[in-house]
């Protein structure tokens, strides 16, 4: 994870969600308040993501029928999640919707620096491991923040302090995620700084390439390949990791958190491997 490019198409990608689905490291998994199991096409425009879907996504949240009070709470729920998951990812997090012994892990790896809040890494970890410290990916990831061995090695540091550093370790591999990310954040502030990718935003409020997306789409595809693509490559490897991490800000913030096996990984529970 973080090491593959990927080719860029021409123009809007479009990617499909819906609520049938992958497990970890699969499609996000976002519930549909809507009749039967329809998917969700979501268009991606330089990560100028069309939001109108998700409105319609989570506006009938909790099914079609209730009180128009019921609509009204729905869509000014609706809109406080568009508007987090629009956002840079600093939000407090709910530590009720985390494992406990991630709480205090999660929100240190959240002040490494101030691109990357706990929020963030929360949606990440659920997006690479489903908070499984003991998974190993295809690639020789490990751990819950499923970090590739030479990640691992250049950012991974004793964190939890048993004299070892271990990416099953979950403080080490939290923090070395955040470090990872930190770095990120940097360089793409660096390209932002320089002129090889611009920010910009529409009329609608949506950002393009900011320093939050280019940090995860490196994460996703290589910060290579994002200086290559001058921005977010617009690639289903890129796009859709982006989405599926900003998809889960607003539950992570503790706003209309999906309904249980909405998503992978969401239970409050964890493998305690390596940890102390």
């Amino acid at each position: 994870m973080g090491a593959a490019e990927s080719e860029n198409g021409a123009g809007s990608s479009a990617v499909v969600y819906g609520v049938a689905g992958a497990g970890v490291g699969g499609c996000v998994m976002i519930p549909l308040a809507v009749a039967g199991a329809v998917p969700l096409i979501i268009i991606f425009g330089g990560l100028g993501v069309l939001l109108a879907p998700l409105i319609a996504l989570i506006l009938l949240f909790g099914g079609g029928g209730g009180s128009a009070d019921d609509y009204s709470s729905d869509n000014d729920t609706a809109n406080q999640m568009v508007a987090v998951l629009r956002g840079d990812g600093k939000g407090e997090l709910d530590t009720s919707t985390v494992p406990s012994d991630l709480v205090d892990p999660i929100k240190k790896a959240g002040e490494q620096c101030d691109a990357i809040g706990p929020i963030v890494i929360a949606s990440q970890l659920e997006k690479a491991s489903g908070f499984n410290s003991t998974l190993v990916g295809p690639h020789g990831e490990t751990g819950i923040a499923q970090l590739t061995p030479d990640t691992f090695s250049k950012y991974g540091k004793d964190d939890d302090d048993n004299g070892k550093t271990q990416a099953t370790d979950n403080k080490d591999s939290i923090m070395a995620l955040a470090r990872y990310m930190c770095d990120l954040a940097s360089q793409g502030q660096t390209l932002l700084d320089n002129g090889t990718v611009v920010k910009t935003t529409d009329k609608d409020g949506n950002t393009t390439n900011s320093v939050l997306d280019l940090a995860l789409a490196g994460h996703a595809v290589g910060m290579d390949a994002v200086k290559a693509a001058k921005g977010v490559p617009q690639s289903n490897d890129a796009l859709s990791y982006v989405l599926a991490v900003r998809a889960q800000f607003a539950k992570y913030q503790g706003i209309a958190a999906p309904p249980s096996g909405a998503t992978p990984g969401v239970t409050p529970t964890s493998t305690p491997t390596g940890t102390n």
